[in-house]
């Protein structure tokens, strides 16, 4: 056996000339794969100017330098591309969507908290967050939308710059504007820690809706988060 079973690092040789290659080639492969964090896990083609020690999850149908490598995890190290095949169970932090991401063994499903079947199924834990800045208007429905199959936990959201025109505003969406809270603060740092007294399955993907209470909204950006739970079925 010249490497190591999981992650494929070489071994010395007995009285191995220039020891020293080897064991820099093992130590560039657990400095790619340790602590693992990728940059993005969706793109299909190489960054133009990657930092050094990059690493990326390859996206399906990718080109370029990275054709033929789906699913793997490519390490720009020394000015080249480095592909690591992974195996079931291996976990990656994505930079992009803060998520967790898990290997089932075909493919990288997201969500912290993942757990995956023996034929991949998953129940995954996840968060989608963004800034919604206030047009005027007496309710605004988000561009940050829950997700088709989302089974809703709750919505949380911090004030960012002070909501004018309004004195307070309601979070939910369209078919309960008061779901997720009322009554929430529009100075600048007022909090919403809207739980969902049962969790809400949706069937398709839905913005959230802000209302505006006593007067129409003129300004401000609200943060939102969307705490979440999304299941997938196993493989053929």
């Amino acid at each position: 056996m010249s490497d190591t079973i999981h992650l494929a690092l070489p071994f010395l040789e007995a009285a191995q000339a220039q020891k020293h290659v080897t064991v820099n080639e093992a130590l560039r492969r657990l400095d790619a794969l340790v602590q693992l964090a990728v940059a993005s896990a969706t793109l299909t083609t190489p960054p133009a100017t990657p930092a050094d020690g990059a690493r990326y999850i390859v996206g399906a149908g990718a080109g370029d330098d990275w054709a033929g490598h789906e699913a793997a995890v490519a390490a720009f190290i020394d000015g080249a591309w480095m592909f690591l095949a992974p195996e079931p169970g291996w976990r990656a932090f994505d930079e992009a969507t803060g998520a967790m991401l898990v290997f089932t063994g075909s493919s990288w499903v997201g969500g912290n908290g993942t757990a995956v079947s023996p034929h991949g199924a998953t129940s995954a834990l996840a968060i989608l967050e963004a800034d919604h800045v206030l047009s005027a208007g007496a309710s605004n429905d988000t561009a940050l939308e829950i997700p088709d199959r989302a089974i809703v936990l709750g919505v949380t959201g911090r004030v960012i710059e002070a909501v004018t025109g309004a004195t307070s505003w309601n979070l939910g969406v369209a078919a309960d504007a008061t779901r997720y809270g009322n009554g929430i603060g529009a100075v600048t740092d007022s909090t919403v820690l809207g739980v969902s007294g049962t969790p809400t399955a949706y069937y398709g993907a839905t913005p959230l809706r802000l209302t505006a209470v006593g007067g129409d909204f003129t300004g401000g950006t609200i943060r939102l988060a969307i705490h979440y739970w999304m299941l997938s079925g196993p493989a053929a």
